[in-house]
Parts: C-alpha cells; sequence; structure tokens
C-alpha cells in the first residue's frame, strides 16, 4: 500500500479522535522516563483522550527501554516504549508485542550525541575503540549505535567499554572524568541542552551520522490486549499521535506542558526549556526501514535468526492505518 494511501487513511482516523469511544474504561499503565515526556502523557495533557474511556497511570520510573519491556511481559504495566532494537530482541525471544507507532525519530533536530571534554583527544568515531562510554543502559538504542558505529569503522563491534549511568548523572560522570564520552540518547534533550549550556563539552558524533533518518523506538502493547481492546488501541494510537504533531507545531506550548509535567514528578521543570520535540515524521508515519535496518543489523551480527521477524508482523496495522508493504 502506498504512503499517500496510509496518510489519507491516517487522517481520517485522526480526524475522528475526539469520537473514537471504546465500548468500556480501560487504565494503561506505564513506567516514565526521567527528565522525558512520552506523547501518550502530552496526549493526555491535552486532553486527547478524554470521552474514551482510556486512564493512563504512572506507575514509576523505567531505568530503560529493556526494563520497560520487562515490565509489560510481566503484565505490571500495558504500555512499553523501548529502542526499535530492544523490541526486536524481545519479541524474537518470544513475547508477543506490537510497535504500535514511533516514540522518537531521529534527524538533525533530535538525535542522540555523544560527547567529550573539550581537551579529550577523542576526536572520531576511531578514536572510541577502548574508551568507556557512559550510556543509559545496556542491549538498546545507544547501544547498538556504538556497536553499529564501530562496525561501520572497521572496528570490532565490542572494542569500546559501555557503562550504565542514568541520565541525570550523565553531565557529572563526564566532567568529574569517570568516563571518556557521555551518550546523551535523542529522548534526553533535557539533560543534553542543559550539559551543552554549561559548556566544556564538544560532540564527536550523533545517531543519525551512523543511522540516517529513523525512528529511534517504539511505542509497544501486547498484542493479547490489542486483540482485547481494539478500539481502545485505536483511539490510544490516534490520540498520541495527534500529540506528536502538536509538539511539532507547538514547541514553546508543549515545553510549557512538559515543565507543568516534571513539576508533577518532583523533577526539575528547567529541563522543559531544553526539549527539541520528538522527531518523528508529521503524521507519526513508521517506515519500513524504521524496523528492517535493526532487523538487518540484528540478522548480520547472529542475534536472531534470518527471516525470524517481518516487518509486516511487528507494526500494529488496522483498516485505519494499515502499513506500507
Amino acid at each position: 500500500m502506498t504512503t499517500l494511501f496510509r496518510t489519507l487513511a491516517l487522517t481520517a482516523l485522526l480526524s475522528g479522535t475526539a469520537t473514537l469511544a471504546t465500548a468500556e474504561d480501560v487504565t494503561l499503565r506505564y513506567l516514565a522516563s526521567q527528565g522525558g515526556l512520552s506523547a501518550y502523557e502530552l496526549a493526555a495533557e491535552l486532553g486527547y483522550f478524554e470521552g474514551t474511556g482510556i486512564k493512563l497511570e504512572n506507575e514509576g520510573y523505567a531505568q530503560g527501554g529493556p526494563a520497560s519491556l520487562v515490565a509489560l511481559a510481566g503484565g505490571s504495566v500495558e504500555i512499553g516504549s523501548a529502542a526499535t532494537s530492544a523490541v526486536l530482541n524481545s519479541i524474537a525471544a518470544g513475547n508477543d508485542f506490537v510497535a504500535v507507532y514511533p516514540s522518537n525519530g531521529i534527524n538533525k533536530d533530535v538525535q542522540s550525541i555523544f560527547y567529550v571534554l573539550d581537551d579529550s583527544p577523542i576526536k572520531t568515531v576511531a578514536d572510541i575503540k577502548g574508551k568507556t562510554i557512559a550510556v543509559n543502559t545496556l542491549g538498546a538504542h545507544l547501544d547498538y549505535t556504538v556497536r553499529e558505529a564501530l562496525h561501520q569503522a572497521g572496528l570490532p563491534e565490542d572494542s569500546a567499554n559501555l557503562v550504565v549511568v542514568p541520565g541525570p548523572q550523565l553531565e557529572q560522570v563526564l566532567r568529574s572524568k569517570q568516563v571518556d564520552i557521555a551518550a546523551f540518547g535523542y529522548w534526553q534533550t533535557t539533560f543534553e541542552g542543559a550539559a551543552r549550556k554549561t559548556g566544556g563539552i564538544r560532540p564527536i558524533f550523533g545517531d543519525t551520522d551512523i543511522l540516517g533518518d529513523i525512528a529511534g523506538g517504539f511505542i509497544v502493547l501486547r498484542r493479547d490486549w490489542i486483540e482485547a481492546h481494539p478500539e481502545a488501541t485505536k483511539a490510544f494510537v490516534a490520540g498520541s499521535i495527534k500529540a506528536l504533531d502538536y509538539a511539532r507545531e507547538h514547541p514553546e506550548e508543549t515545553k510549557a506542558i512538559f515543565a507543568k509535567a516534571l513539576a508533577a514528578r518532583d523533577e526539575n521543570p528547567g529541563l522543559a526549556q531544553y526539549f527539541r520535540g520528538f522527531g518523528v515524521r508529521a503524521g507519526g508515519l513508521a517506515e519500513d526501514r524504521d524496523i528492517q535496518f535493526w532487523i538487518d543489523v540484528l540478522e548480520r551480527q547472529g542475534t536472531i535468526p534470518a527471516g525470524k521477524l517481518d516487518v509486516t508482523k511487528v507494526l500494529y496495522t488496522s483498516v485505519e492505518r494499515p502499513v506500507t508493504n
């Protein structure tokens, strides 16, 4: 099916968001991200779920995407959020998850950036071999981006040392020289912006240098939940995608909502000023490459068997929102 057809179909879906009432009231539990705001949280703040029967419930924080997926698999939450590579690994391991829409995208405006101190001898990707890199979690986007960067540089994919550091401490561990490089994920533009404003650091590369423009991760639901709540799923996706477009079109208003949400969580609302958006394409549409790129990488690495995963089985589809073939 063509991208034009998908766009028109999704426009029809979004235009009816306000009338997408579900047959029942449903509560979707989730784990928040420190210093971050998900599109579905923004949708709730904007009132996009009013009249749909959907209620969101914050169950705390996830250190990273893999932890979110573990909670989803265990049934303690209904919404997962993780980097595409982590989602695919989890599905390949036997979890019947569906990627319902891109949580974030990476492009020239919103991307993960790998920083060093100004006086660091590290200049290029080739220089990261043997160096210590702070990332938010292992087995997710930053981990696989480092591996792919090393692969493209002709170096062993495991030749850098990754250590787990929570987002709020990334700047601190870099400035104190506990690590050589701090990787600020595309979902951590708030922490990256604050560190950049202080100065004394410089970027080595961004993930767009390695991956190009691509979805960074996905919001994930269990397939059995989708099948049990098809109308709620449609309303959830429609409201969330509408919020993604709102953030693009109303950046200052979104920052104000972001600050309010951070304050309600007892986080620093001042971080909201550094939010640069979700980086998702207009209309929130996923493209086959968003998934296929990482399937190819995981197959090349031997992480998953060739042919085990199929894009059309991974992405959420409905009559209203078909996926390109």
